[in-house]
């Protein structure tokens, strides 16, 4: 708690969480009815599960190229948000997009339609995100505050556009794009009028040829990281578990759920309104998990994250009853903090800090998009084929085998150690 009131006073840590929030809101209004829109007959383009699973397969191919962009570019630019400025304004331009260019593309020329909106989602949001996620993890390292208290303001922007999402789609699912605009104009805004306080110098040399955090990585010390061994470990662990979660909870979760209601428009507003709860809860458990891996290691809090995926994922499979299936949903609120910021932690604590925003997007992000890019289709062709509980039962099947792994070769916390050291407190207190 003293910690927390610590970064209340920080200039910085308060201009991160306000434009966490606004992005993630300008994204949530729209992303977390995505997939009903694409599929929904009443309300929305009524795609297949084929077709849905190409819009998110080509998504993610174009999602993946902008990040090994951005993690270079990023890193180059340090802690100035020149590329953040220029996300957020494409972020503002998503309502015209969708409602005039998008929608219109996908219903008369679907494939031009997907491969331009892959183009514009992936450069405002999803590459974005994982762009302002290291930008504000760098903010955390050079200013003194908590990474995972500034992203909880990110999930708490999410849960309130969520909670009025629903409400808005079953009225006009335009409304949902054109108030995400809003949001990205305020972020604007904000990103342009801003300015950080002045970092705490420090100045050290570098040891044994490893850069410092401060220093300026060179593109050959981004093109190294991919000779080594220890970095694919960790992109395979992610393309096993993380990949095939996404496109459960994205691409066929949300169908899947409103599909067990009466009719479409009030399962459509029960989810709305389960999202928001589900993102509230995980908001708060952004501030909580640091103090549990501070706790139990930052391997055992990813291992801990990968099972209740599985749990999760599952569960869905084996039950069929909306509060039951709400109930597992409300996992994810746990399940998401348990392995996103301990994947930060475990790229900061074995890998040069120089290069986080670079080994996030490798490491994290774009492993994941590689894996979208290959089994979006398959898994939607599957899902036509054989239906929600056969996918998903093949899905969590992947994440248990993806739990085995890396439980074998995730590194421990206190082996190759080559970035920011990391101490439990049981090791501090027998230390002291």
């Amino acid at each position: 708690m003293a910690g927390f009131t610590t970064s209340l006073k920080n200039p910085t840590y308060l201009q991160s969480s306000f434009s966490m929030l606004l992005f993630f809101a300008s994204w949530g209004i729209w992303w977390s009815f995505f997939q009903i829109w694409l599929t929904s007959e009443s309300a929305g383009l009524a795609l297949s599960g084929a077709q849905v699973g190409t819009v998110y397969s080509v998504n993610s191919l174009a999602t993946l190229v902008l990040m090994f962009a951005y993690g270079a570019i990023q890193d180059r630019l340090g802690i100035r948000k020149h590329l953040a400025i220029v996300l957020a304004a494409v972020t503002a331009l998503i309502g015209p997009f969708c409602t005039w260019v998008y929608q219109p593309l996908l219903q008369s020329h679907f494939m031009t339609g997907v491969v331009l909106g892959s183009i514009v989602l992936s450069v405002g949001f999803l590459a974005g995100v994982g762009l302002f996620e290291a930008l504000t993890e760098r903010f955390s390292r050079r200013f003194n505050f908590e990474y995972g208290q500034a992203r909880m303001w990110g999930s708490f922007g999410y849960a309130i556009v969520a909670l009025a999402a629903g409400f808005l789609f079953t009225i006009n699912p335009a409304l949902n794009f054109w108030i995400g605009s809003a949001l990205g104009l305020i972020h604007l805004l904000l990103l342009i009028f801003s300015r950080n306080g002045e970092p705490p110098v420090i100045k050290k040399a570098p040891v044994d040829g490893i850069l410092s955090p401060a220093s300026t990585p060179t593109l050959r010390d981004m093109f190294r990281l991919f000779r080594l061994p220890s970095l694919w470990l960790i992109i395979l662990f992610v393309m096993l578990s993380w990949t095939f979660y996404t496109v459960f909870d994205q691409q066929m979760f949300p169908d899947y759920y409103t599909g067990l209601f009466e009719t479409p428009e009030i399962g459509q507003q029960v989810y709305g309104i389960l999202n928001s709860v589900q993102v509230f809860v995980e908001a708060a458990m952004l501030g909580i998990v640091p103090i549990v891996m501070r706790r139990v290691g930052v391997r055992t809090s990813l291992l801990m994250g990968v099972s209740i995926m599985f749990i999760r994922i599952l569960g869905c499979a084996l039950v069929d009853d909306p509060l039951w299936v709400s109930a597992i949903k409300m996992l994810h609120a746990i399940e998401t903090p348990l392995f996103i910021l301990p994947v930060f932690r475990y790229f900061t604590l074995h890998f040069n800090p120089a290069l986080s925003a670079t080994l996030y997007m490798v490491g994290f992000q774009v492993s994941a998009q590689i894996g979208n890019v290959i089994l979006s289709t398959p898994l939607g062709a599957l899902h036509d084929r054989l239906g929600y509980q056969q996918t998903f039962i093949t899905i969590s099947a992947v994440v248990l085998v993806a739990g085995i792994y890396g439980f074998f070769a995730l590194k421990k916390d206190d082996q190759q150690v080559d970035g920011d050291p990391f101490l439990r407190h049981s090791k501090v207190s027998v230390d002291a």
